[in-house]
């Protein structure tokens, strides 16, 4: 990685179930995050348990066709993306943050970024694809310090 992550940056690790907004306390040297948010996505089953109605019905003249059904599954996680967006645009603000580093999965990382508004977006000096929300916090350290 040719990023460096100066003082106070903060890192935000997140798959579509878990995030962590940290905070590097150590220097571009010697990395040491700080967890300051464990978010935890609410239980989410597949659609096929969480919803059991049936299709939608439209009529056009004398046609009459379903409609799809909603991904509930899916709409869960966009809302988890929009709660982690949410805090992380409150702690950036409180803090008055000048740069942020992400880690996520490739899908998860789409949709973060489609949740969050350009004035976040500009701050981000570096998007990782990559699934690390799970390793210790030594792991963590040792991606970004690498």
């Amino acid at each position: 990685m040719s990023e460096i992550i100066h003082y106070n940056a903060r890192v935000l690790v997140a798959d579509a179930k878990k995030a962590l907004l940290m905070r590097n306390a150590g220097n571009a040297v010697n990395i040491m995050l700080e967890v300051e948010e464990v978010m935890q996505a609410p239980p989410n089953g597949p659609t096929r348990d969480q919803g059991t109605d049936r299709p939608g019905r439209t009529a056009s003249g004398s046609r009459r066709s379903s409609l799809g059904n909603a991904d509930l599954h899916r709409l869960e996680e966009e809302r988890f993306f929009c709660s982690v967006v949410e805090k992380l645009q409150s702690v950036c603000a409180d803090n008055d943050v000048e740069k942020l580093f992400v880690a996520a999965p490739p899908k998860a990382l789409a949709d973060l970024r489609r949740a969050m508004p350009e004035a976040l977006r500009k701050i981000i000096v570096a998007e990782h694809a990559k699934d690390i929300v799970h390793l210790p916090l030594s792991e963590i350290e040792k991606y970004f310090a690498s």
